[in-house]
């Protein structure tokens, strides 16, 4: 696809790589974010798309968050502020409940909205060294508007999510893993390497029961312990007798890997 693009779509069988075209510092610009919000829903009903990675091009920053001089110019032509703050907020929702895995590999500045879309990704990998991951929106005077409050507490816990935000620290991949920020850290060399070697296991699961996982764990996430039950007994009657358990089981009694096709 061409460079100049703002989002660029690799596809590799079902993995699906969403690259942020804008280096060294790839800003969230309001053509990604509407190239985003597209190729997310377009994913979401894409049978064939199993896993998603976000990354950013070249290898020095992930995401510096959005572009201030652009919103400054241009939030009027777009319906103003709110509607710039809805329409990220309704993607980042949309990869937070897709059905389908989300892998955000952070390397370099991970700043703001660049921290923001990786909390609302199912798993995050951080680079060895070079990272500098946080929610610095203190320093404008202003507060993180994608939801990063939220998803940061409940990622990392309340003690944790104070310390980074309201001293605007920026932390390395060590630090982040160390408070269950990310579940992996690699090499920078191997980072992008590793988000696609996760994808592929991911992806190789069934397709049914990995959608089940996800509204159970997920979707439940704040419902009662009654509700959250009844969501998970829903989704074992939904994989129930379908293709893919009946493989899983027949491949584990034959000593042989099974082969999914999300039916």
């Amino acid at each position: 696809m061409s460079d100049n693009q703002a989002l660029i779509l690799e596809r590799d069988g079902g993995v699906l790589t969403l690259v942020n075209n804008d280096p060294p510092i790839n800003r969230m610009s309001f053509e990604y974010m509407d190239a985003l919000e597209e190729a997310v829903d377009a994913a979401a009903a894409d049978p064939e798309v199993r896993v998603l990675v976000f990354t950013g091009a070249g290898d020095r920053n992930f995401s510096v968050g959005m572009d201030l001089k652009q919103l400054q110019s241009g939030a009027a032509e777009r319906g103003g502020f709110e509607a710039i703050l809805d329409q990220r907020l309704r993607v980042l929702a949309a990869i937070e409940s897709m059905e389908k895995p989300s892998i955000a590999t952070l390397f370099g500045y991970c700043l703001g909205g660049g921290l923001e879309l990786p909390l609302a990704c199912h798993f995050r990998l951080a680079a060895a060294e070079g990272a500098k991951i946080g929610l610095p929106e203190l320093d404008l005077g202003t507060v993180p508007a994608w939801g990063g409050t939220a998803r940061l507490t409940r990622c990392v816990g309340r003690d944790n999510a104070l310390d980074m935000i309201l001293r605007a620290k920026k932390i390395g991949g060590a630090e982040a893993h160390a408070i269950g920020l990310v579940q992996e850290v690699h090499p920078l060399a191997e980072l992008k390497t590793a988000a696609h070697a996760l994808a592929r296991e991911l992806a190789a699961m069934p397709p049914l029961a990995v959608a089940g996982v996800l509204r159970c764990v997920v979707g439940a996430a704040h419902a009662s312990l009654e509700q959250a039950l009844a969501i998970e007994r829903e989704a074992v009657k939904r994989c129930a007798r379908s293709k893919d358990q009946i493989e899983g089981m027949m491949a584990f009694m034959e000593k042989r890997r099974p082969v999914f096709t999300g039916e």
